[in-house]
């Protein structure tokens, strides 16, 4: 990957509710797909793209968290402490900044997963980045071919790849997959305390400065029993083959 985007935020602090029933008493990143936890198919993907080191929040169950991630090497893993507060994603991501560094970054949502198609998305994701022109890049799935997503898609790609959000009864062709890369200047005039990164995408989608990339693969978000289950049926179908 380039060498700017060695090191990732993987956001693990939700309270994952909508997937209790399935998880048997464990928060959402332990719960396990294809016999690993959700939280290590991301973090394998991270390493597997060249990514370093890795600042993972927790807040809910986080003790089981952290003791399961004590186990792994690659990436190297810093724990953003959330537990006094759960400061959402955007709070979560800009508690972290000074472990992330003054570059630009990866964000993985812990509940992400794909099959990859021709080559890395992680690799064109970090091949599209253009600091210059840009605060964040999104890698958005095709809504119509996604698993576990019920939406009307969240994105339109302009010609230029940036982006726009759906208005609405409009239907869009992208999903957003959860992951992206950020500049830490995106967090620049974003609030103190619990944020959604809805707000600062917004602020950069309207300043020109959000974009783009469409995935090759199959995205599956795995945030209820009927996705995890769903996901579970796609991934043994690809074993099969």
């Amino acid at each position: 990957m380039a060498g700017t985007l060695t090191t990732a935020m993987v956001l693990s602090a939700g309270l994952g509710t909508r997937m209790a029933q399935a998880a048997n008493g464990l928060p959402k990143p332990l719960v396990a797909l294809g016999g690993k936890a959700l939280i290590d198919h991301a973090l394998d993907r991270l390493a597997e793209a060249g990514v370093a080191r890795a600042v993972v929040n927790v807040h809910y169950k986080a003790d089981l968290i952290e003791r399961h991630l004590q186990r792994r090497r690659v990436p190297a893993i810093e724990i953003s402490d959330e537990r006094a507060a759960l400061l959402d994603t955007g709070g979560g991501v800009k508690k972290a900044l000074p472990s992330l560094g003054p570059g630009p970054f990866l964000i993985h949502n812990a509940d992400s997963v794909w099959i990859e198609g021709v080559g890395s998305n992680l690799a064109r994701l970090a091949g599209a980045w253009d600091e210059a022109r840009m605060d964040c890049l999104m890698l958005l799935a095709p809504a119509s071919a996604s698993h576990g997503y019920q939406g009307r898609g969240d994105f339109a790609l302009e010609s230029d790849g940036r982006i726009r959000r759906r208005v609405e009864q409009e239907l869009v062709p992208f999903a957003f997959t959860g992951v992206s890369v950020a500049h830490p200047r995106l967090f620049a005039a974003s609030p103190d305390g619990a944020f959604s990164l809805n707000l600062v995408w917004s602020q950069a989608i309207a300043a020109g400065r959000a974009y783009g990339v469409r995935m090759d693969g199959v995205w599956m978000h795995v945030g209820s029993p009927d996705a995890l289950a769903e996901a579970e049926r796609c991934l043994s179908g690809v074993l099969r083959d």
